[in-house]
């Protein structure tokens, strides 16, 4: 293709590249006359690397995304105050299985436990435990022990081991559930030992959280703290609000 602006100025150029020097005639046109330079848009490193750079923010937020989306989807599985408590199905020391449903018309104390925890040692080896369970049963209340430890994780027991440690601690638990599978911790979000829920006569959950407001494993701060579970528990059975419905758990962590 050519442009002839006069028989002294003549360019040739390809469509996209401009040609040696050498095949230029004259040497200089008058830049009115020049025609316009169409080059190959050739894409270089720097292009490549800006288009990777913006797939790779693309995927990094959609993984954001997804993860936010699974938070919010496991925060809204979490046992909620005021909501039905999840039913769950999970055989005793004994093999019988059993239901939340079966004691409605009653209040319910779950207690997950470790009996090899420092935490959980701390309210046996005082009697803290063992009082508040007596409490509980001239209360009418129902108490479940809860082991969710796995096979050969700390705390794992087997039915008899489960009943002989419930014997030899002097422990009055209406029965000790065993969830090895950790499907029980899972569905209540257990997350330590001890972790206390009170489940009012209709299934309704009332009380998550600690024992008392002390987070540490020496027995001797047990006088001096304000025993959440058993304020908890008085107040469901006398149908009072209870003051602190939600506290934060402490003690070891429950081994799934």
């Amino acid at each position: 293709m050519s442009v002839n602006s006069a028989s002294t100025c003549t360019y040739t150029w390809s469509t996209y590249r401009w040609p040696a020097a050498s095949a230029r005639t004259p040497a200089r046109c008058p830049v009115e006359q020049q025609p316009s330079r169409r080059v190959r848009p050739i894409r270089g490193l720097a292009a490549r690397v800006m288009d990777f750079a913006r797939l790779a923010a693309g995927a990094g937020l959609a993984a954001s995304l997804s993860l936010a989306a699974a938070n919010v989807r496991a925060e809204s599985d979490e046992p909620q105050v005021g909501r039905a408590a999840p039913e769950f199905a999970v055989k005793d020391s004994t093999g019988t299985t059993r239901h939340l449903s079966e004691f409605r018309g009653k209040p319910v104390v779950l207690e997950w436990t470790n009996a090899d925890c420092p935490y959980t040692r701390k309210h046996y080896t005082s009697g803290n435990m063992q009082s508040v369970q007596g409490l509980a049963q001239k209360s009418g209340v129902v108490w479940l022990s809860v082991i969710s430890s796995a096979p050969g994780k700390q705390g794992f027991v087997n039915g008899p081991a489960a009943d002989a440690l419930t014997q030899s601690r002097g422990a009055a638990p209406t029965a000790v559930l065993l969830d090895p599978s950790g499907t029980m911790g899972r569905l209540y979000h257990a997350r330590t030992t001890p972790h206390m829920f009170v489940i009012d006569k209709d299934g309704t959950l009332q009380y998550m959280g600690g024992i008392d407001s002390i987070a540490t494993a020496d027995a001797g701060d047990i006088p001096k703290a304000e025993p959440y579970l058993k304020e908890a528990m008085l107040a469901v059975v006398e149908h009072r609000p209870v003051a602190h419905a939600v506290t934060k758990p402490y003690g070891c962590s429950v081994k799934y």
